[in-house]
């Protein structure tokens, strides 16, 4: 597994990292122990990159990463935690804290869950807006001095608030939506992070499986499938969606790869700083995914790969409108 360095100041990681979401329960139930496998092969073929959220199922999520690293070296990977979205017993979103005394309850309850004694990239999931970003971060920054976190991040936010965290702090990376379908992020946040020297982890870059080239027309999204909300996979739009994941398919055929690798190299290939986030819930999805860091796609490649899929050729927004206010960008 080839690395790639997260902007200027930013850990050197794997140039794929498995986001851990799906493993406790997004997309529907998951299985405990193939969860706990699935991160052990990722570990064993290189993947070094590790993202989860404190309020993935409520800390569930924390505490399977801890099961499922316990007994690693631990500069053996990189834990990424976003923080601050909170959450009631119902499983309903209630907003966003940020608060500097906020921050560091969150992380003192991410530390104990994940049993370790740092975080190497800490986050804000979003951009709380009763608290400046410049406060959030110098709070974060009190923990890198402490020694509790490695690298500060950011989540979810524009440009202008990307250039006033880095004022405060410098930024290693942002994690943000970044594939095919969706491709906001190149107008005016890739550049900025480019210019301040940040690095970028793409998380949805298969689009919640839309454009794996495993979702089928038809396909309902079953209990706890946070995807049967989602815009681009309701009605007709999952129609069109799908239409573009056919034509790309003809393209993946004629390369000798599945949807899916396509999909993934296609983020890869867009920037060195780039490092997509693939959120494999089984070892079978996993082996699909890995080969995709070594698919070579040529100029050609890439113009066949944008004829298929356009930009803004998708439909719907990827998130459902309650939510989207809550974004830097939108699709």
């Amino acid at each position: 597994m080839r690395r790639r360095t997260l902007g200027r100041t930013g850990p050197a990681v794997s140039a794929l990292g498995l986001g851990a979401m799906g493993m406790s329960g997004a997309y529907g139930a998951a299985d405990r122990t193939e969860s706990i496998a699935t991160v052990h092969a990722a570990l064993e073929s290189g993947v070094t990159l590790i993202d989860t959220g404190d309020f993935y199922a409520m800390g569930h999520n924390e505490l399977l990463l801890a099961e499922a690293l316990r007994g690693r070296d631990r500069d053996s990977y990189h834990l990424s935690v976003k923080f601050g979205m909170l959450r009631g017993p119902g499983h309903e979103f209630g907003g966003h804290d940020s608060r500097p005394e906020a921050v560091k309850n969150f992380l003192a309850y991410s530390l104990t869950r994940l049993g370790t004694d740092h975080i190497d990239i800490y986050r804000p999931a979003r951009l709380d807006p009763a608290v400046p970003i410049e406060e959030t971060v110098g709070a974060i920054k009190e923990m890198v001095e402490a020694g509790y976190v490695r690298h500060i991040g950011l989540s979810e936010v524009d440009a202008a608030t990307i250039r006033r965290a880095h004022a405060v702090h410098p930024i290693a990376d942002l994690q943000i939506e970044y594939s095919l379908i969706s491709r906001a992020v190149e107008v005016d946040v890739l550049p900025a992070l480019r210019e301040l020297g940040i690095g970028l982890t793409a998380y949805g870059v298969l689009s919640r499986g839309l454009i794996s080239g495993h979702w089928t027309a038809g396909h309902a999204a079953g209990p706890g499938d946070t995807r049967g909300f989602s815009p681009r996979f309701s009605g007709e739009n999952v129609e069109h969606n799908l239409a573009l994941v056919e034509a790309l398919r003809r393209v993946a055929e004629a390369k000798g790869c599945s949807v899916a690798q396509l999909a993934i190299a296609w983020v890869a290939a867009q920037g060195e700083d780039i490092v997509p986030l693939v959120g494999a819930r089984t070892r079978e999805r996993l082996a699909e995914a890995l080969p995709a860091m070594d698919l070579n796609l040529t100029a050609d490649d890439l113009a066949e790969i944008e004829k298929a899929v356009p930009p803004s050729a998708a439909r719907g927004d990827r998130y459902p409108s309650a939510f989207m206010s809550n974004l830097g960008v939108g699709n």
